[in-house]
């Protein structure tokens, strides 16, 4: 294969693939795996807000496999004491929202951030805006510290 085909070649496997995680227009997202999504703070205008557990029917249904096997491998593995790790994801929620109120006297996060909070599987997406001079490390380790969460992902961006 030439080098133009070659990257011909690329750049339309490329395209079939954002293709395939495009939804139709007029879809309908809903959270089907009632995952906690939480807002929790607005101090920054015109922060987007992310899609978080959102999905179409046809999303689901090609994630759900997936799903069960990561729900399911660490009872398998025996770090878990509840048969799935999405069921931690409610409890966990609680107790975050617990642990935020006792942060803000220190951190002063609600007054710096936009965030959204996403639970699955014992992880906590964090996504949003935070302030330039805001400490999102020592956030996101004290998010960390909360009972039964595995990992802490921050995907938040800074805003002035």
């Amino acid at each position: 294969m030439t080098g133009n085909a070659a990257y011909g070649m690329r750049v339309l496997a490329a395209v079939l693939a954002a293709a395939a995680h495009m939804t139709c227009a007029g879809e309908p997202l809903a959270n089907r795996g009632n995952d906690p999504f939480l807002h929790v703070s607005s101090a920054i205008a015109d922060c987007p807000a992310p899609r978080g557990p959102l999905e179409t029917d046809q999303e689901w249904l090609d994630e759900a496999h997936y799903r069960i096997e990561r729900g399911n491998s660490c009872w398998i593995a025996g770090r878990c004491r509840l048969a799935n790790s999405y069921d931690y994801d409610k409890e966990i929620a609680e107790s975050v929202t617990r642990r935020l109120n006792s942060l803000n006297a220190s951190l002063q996060w609600r007054e710096q951030t936009s965030l959204w909070l996403t639970l699955q599987r014992r992880f906590i997406y964090l996504d949003g805006c935070v302030s330039r001079d805001f400490d999102t490390a020592r956030f996101v380790s004290a998010l960390g510290e909360t009972a039964d969460v595995e990992k802490v992902i921050d995907r938040t961006t800074r805003r002035p």
